[in-house]
């Protein structure tokens, strides 16, 4: 019998406090798509901000949770999504394939609360502040920010850490996800995970 997947796991309960989590949206990802060859190189620039930030949560014990698109595979899961996405895959993007301490959730359209467990799994790790990273930005990553607006997260969208295809569409996102959600938007050379939750912690 097939040994089953380990994995990262989350308390019964909701968890009280005002942590933060990083989510990590559609990284995990073919690229195999109209203009995916374009968005690819995008995603390559910022996948080094996207590890910065990730070794940030792991040294303050916070946690990462990858949204991940099915692709239309209804039948798929986590390891054959990751297999097929990595096989083959740039240095840089490689880097970021998910660990056992990672969290995971699939989804099936455009929003990470759409449909999934993310609404259940955040309350559990005491998540009240998210950073959104990933790709598309005009697209996956502004339909979950709005939910998560929606929902009363405190957000951070570094402009340095999401991508779209066309520059444009990418800054009139991040003028909505700022202007209309309250989010951060700084890059993260301007600001550190830890900067960041203090002025959440106030706000």
């Amino acid at each position: 019998m097939e040994e089953p997947e380990t994995g990262a796991t989350a308390p019964a309960r909701d968890q009280g406090g005002a942590a933060a989590a990083l989510l990590i949206i559609d990284m995990i990802n073919n690229f195999d798509f109209e203009g995916g060859e374009e968005l690819r190189a995008r995603a390559e620039a910022i996948a080094g901000p996207i590890l910065q930030l990730r070794d940030a949560f792991d040294a303050a014990d916070l946690p990462t949770v990858y949204v991940n698109d099915n692709f239309g595979e209804w039948h798929s899961e986590k390891s054959r999504l990751i297999e097929q996405a990595f096989d083959g895959a740039p240095d840089r993007l490689a880097k970021l394939k998910p660990r056992d301490c990672d969290y995971f959730v699939l989804k099936p359209q455009f929003s990470g609360f759409y449909a999934t467990n993310l609404p259940v799994l955040l309350p559990k790790l005491g998540a009240r502040r998210l950073v959104l990273t990933g790709v598309a930005t005009d697209i996956c990553v502004l339909f979950t920010a709005g939910d998560a607006h929606m929902r009363d997260y405190a957000l951070w969208v570094p402009e340095d850490a999401v991508a779209t295809q066309d520059d444009d569409r990418g800054r009139w996102a991040l003028e909505i996800i700022a202007q209309s959600m309250g989010a951060d938007i700084a890059a993260t050379h301007a600001r550190s995970p830890d900067e960041w939750l203090a002025e959440a912690e106030h706000a």
